[in-house]
């Protein structure tokens, strides 16, 4: 006859714990069943502008205040900076060379390799705004002009919309450049730029889009 003592029971309750707990942690272990989305009843309600004020503005920007109502009828202070549309283009200057442009960016506090960007002016045409910009920084103009995308190019405080242009037949046609632009050019091999791209050495993130949207275009 075999008598359980009171540790002998104490080693089998741990066991059966133990047990438990293995058989618990492997299920919660395994992802779930995929299933359609949840989505939160308030995630496309949109947050309503109960006042605004002029904080700043010069010939570039505008800074204002926002007192912003979200969708559980609270409030919060919202500051949004307000910008021109602006355009990029990466300029081809054959099939299988791309033209960048290289300055020191102040804010960044570095030089970087980039593409031709800028704002668009009061009455142009984003073309347009793409032609002068290729024209000031690269000295070129494009016979042909495919829009690549168009995006914002920061969601949260700043209002700016970037469209992305792929040139292509360039013809030379020199404009004056801004007088605040001190600007190098230099020809690259597209797949090096890819690879500056994939490297992380290109920072600016029209300039990355844009080579992403021009590799897909070209199938690599």
């Amino acid at each position: 006859m075999i008598i359980a003592t009171p540790l002998a029971r104490d080693n089998q309750r741990l066991v059966t714990v133990a047990h438990a707990w293995y058989k618990k942690a492997i299920a919660m272990s395994v992802p779930p069943a995929p299933g359609p989305p949840t989505p939160h009843p308030s995630s496309r309600m949109p947050w309503r502008t109960v006042s605004t004020r002029p904080i700043y503005e010069n010939r570039w920007i505008t800074v204002r205040e926002d007192i912003a109502e979200l969708p559980d009828g609270s409030t919060t202070i919202y500051g949004v900076v307000q910008c021109a549309e602006c355009v990029g283009i990466l300029p081809f200057v054959d099939r299988d060379t791309v033209l960048l442009v290289g300055q020191y960016r102040y804010v960044a506090r570095d030089f970087y390799w980039e593409i031709p960007t800028g704002g668009q002016h009061g009455g142009e045409t984003l073309e347009e705004a793409a032609q002068r910009e290729l024209g000031e920084e690269a000295g070129y103009e494009a016979g042909r002009l495919v829009k690549l995308c168009d995006f914002h190019t920061s969601k949260s405080i700043l209002r700016e919309v970037a469209h992305l242009y792929q040139a292509e037949d360039l013809r030379p046609a020199t404009r004056p450049p801004d007088r605040t632009e001190f600007i190098e050019r230099r020809t690259f091999p597209f797949r090096e730029v890819l690879e500056m791209v994939e490297r992380g050495e290109i920072k600016d993130s029209m300039t990355v889009i844009a080579v992403l949207h021009a590799a897909r275009l070209r199938g690599r």
